[in-house]
C-alpha cells in the first residue's frame, strides 16, 4: 500500500488537501469519492508530476523534533516504515505530513530510507543523508539519528543565540533612522523655515542641512529605491564564484568580523565530520559532505585541497593546516584524534570548543555594537541640534 497525496473539492466547494493509502491511484481516487469529496489531483506522495509535495520543506525545529522522535521509535523496536507512520500521525503541519508519506510510500516502494530521503533533498541535508546512509549500514541506524538530533539541536541552539544577541542591535539602529530622518524631513524644515525669510546669513552647518533636508523629502523615495537595488544587484552578483570569492575572502580579513566568521564555519565543519566519521562514514566522503555546510568560499576550497591531500596519503591533520585556512586548536586536536584512534570525539570536542568561543565571541560584538549605534545616534541628533541652535544663537548675540 502506497501514500497518494490528492486535491479534491468537497461538497460545499472548498478546496482540500491531504494524504490517502491506496494500493493504487485509482482505488485512491474511489476511496476519495466515498468521503463526499471530488478528486482534481491523485499522485504517489513525493512525485514531482503532482508538485503536491517534492517542494515541500521541513523548519529546523520540525527536523530537530522529528529526527529526536524518529530515534525514540526506532530505539523502542519499531521498524522504519512503522516509525514513519507513527510520525506522520502525530504531525501538526500538512507539510511534514506529506514528506513523511512521500518517504515512507518510497520505503513501500522498495528503495532505501537514504534513496528515499534523497527524494526530498530541500528538506534533509547532505549531512543528514549521509548519515542515514551509514547508520543503514552498520545497523546502528537509532544511535546515529540520536547523534543527528544532538547536532540538529546544538546548531539550532547556536543560530538562536546569534539571532537573539542581534536582535537588539537591529531595532536600535531602526529607532536611530526613523528619528533621523524624521528629522530631517519633518522638524528640521519647519524650524529652519524661520530664519529663510530672514535677511541673515545662515551659518554652512545649517545651510548644508537644509539641502540634506530638500534632497530627503524631493528625492528619498529614489534613494530608497537605489540602495534597495544595489543591494538586491550586489546580492545577485554574489552568485558568481570570482566576485563571491574576493568578498568571502575580505570578509575573513576583517580583525573581528573574519574571526567570527571563520568560527562558525569551522563549527560546522566539525561538528559535521565528527557525526560522519562516527557514523562510519569513510573520511573522504566526510570532507565532501563537510565541505558542502561551510559558507565561505576559501574556506571550503581549503577543504577540497586538503581532500586531495588526504586521497594521497597524507594526514588529516597536516593537510588541513598546510591550507592555513582553519584554527589551529583544531588541526592539534585532530592530530591528537589520529595518533589515538578517537578522531569522532576529538573532532566532537573541538566542534563544543568551537562553538563555545564562537558564542563568547558573539556576545563580545554585540556589547561592542551597541554602545556604538547609541554613539552614533546621538552624534547625528547633536549635529541636528547644533544645525538649528546656531542661528538662533547668532540672533541673540546680534540682539545684544
Amino acid at each position: 500500500m502506497a501514500a497518494f497525496q490528492y486535491r479534491a473539492i468537497d461538497a460545499d466547494g472548498r478546496s482540500l488537501t491531504g494524504i490517502v493509502e491506496a494500493d493504487s491511484a485509482r482505488i485512491a481516487r474511489a476511496q476519495l469519492r466515498e468521503r463526499g469529496l471530488f478528486p482534481l489531483e491523485v499522485a504517489a506522495s513525493g512525485s514531482r508530476k503532482a508538485g503536491l509535495g517534492a517542494a515541500k520543506k521541513l523548519r529546523e525545529s520540525e527536523l530537530v523534533l522529528l529526527t529526536r522522535q524518529w530515534a525514540a521509535l526506532l530505539t523502542s523496536g519499531l521498524t522504519v516504515e512503522q516509525a514513519l507512520s507513527a510520525l506522520g500521525e502525530q504531525a501538526e503541519r500538512d507539510a511534514v505530513r506529506q514528506v513523511l508519506a512521500g518517504v515512507r510510500s518510497e520505503i513501500l516502494a522498495g528503495y532505501s530510507l537514504r534513496a528515499a530521503l534523497d527524494r526530498h533533498a530541500t528538506s534533509f541535508p547532505t549531512i543528514y543523508r549521509a548519515s542515514i546512509a551509514a547508520g543503514e549500514k552498520s545497523g546502528e541506524l537509532a544511535k546515529v539519528m540520536n547523534q543527528l538530533a544532538d547536532y540538529l539541536e546544538r546548531r539550532d541552539e547556536l543560530r538562536r543565540k546569534t539571532l537573539q544577541a542581534l536582535i537588539y542591535p537591529a531595532i536600535v539602529a531602526t529607532v536611530a533612522l526613523l528619528v533621523v530622518t524624521g528629522l530631517l524631513t519633518y522638524v528640521v524644515p519647519q524650524v529652519v523655515s524661520v530664519f529663510q525669510s530672514s535677511k541673515q546669513t545662515l551659518p554652512w552647518l545649517t545651510r548644508a542641512l537644509m539641502g540634506l533636508s530638500a534632497f530627503l523629502r524631493g528625492w528619498g523615495w529614489l534613494l530608497a529605491l537605489a540602495i534597495a537595488g544595489g543591494v538586491a544587484g550586489f546580492r545577485y552578483s554574489l552568485r558568481e564564484d570570482a566576485l563571491r570569492r574576493r568578498w568571502d575572502a575580505w570578509l575573513l580579513a576583517l580583525p573581528l568580523v573574519g574571526r567570527h566568521l571563520r568560527a562558525l564555519d569551522t563549527t560546522r565543519f566539525a561538528s559535521t565530520l565528527a557525526i560522519l566519521v562516527g557514523s562510519g562514514v569513510p573520511l573522504l566522503a566526510a570532507l565532501d559532505a563537510g565541505r558542502q555546510v561551510v559558507t565561505r568560499l576559501p574556506l571550503r576550497e581549503a577543504i577540497g585541497q586538503a581532500a586531495d591531500r588526504v586521497r594521497e596519503g597524507m594526514s588529516l591533520s597536516r593537510a588541513l593546516g598546510a591550507t592555513r585556512r582553519f584554527p589551529p586548536l583544531l588541526v592539534h586536536m585532530i592530530a591528537s584524534g589520529e595518533a589515538t584512534g578517537q578522531l569522532d570525539q576529538m573532532l566532537e570536542r573541538a566542534a563544543r570548543l568551537q562553538q563555545g568561543e564562537l558564542e563568547t565571541r558573539t556576545a563580545l560584538l554585540t556589547s561592542l555594537l551597541e554602545p556604538l549605534l547609541l554613539l552614533g545616534m546621538g552624534g547625528m541628533v547633536l549635529v541636528i541640534v547644533l544645525a538649528v541652535m546656531q542661528p538662533i544663537i547668532e540672533m541673540n548675540t546680534l540682539l545684544k
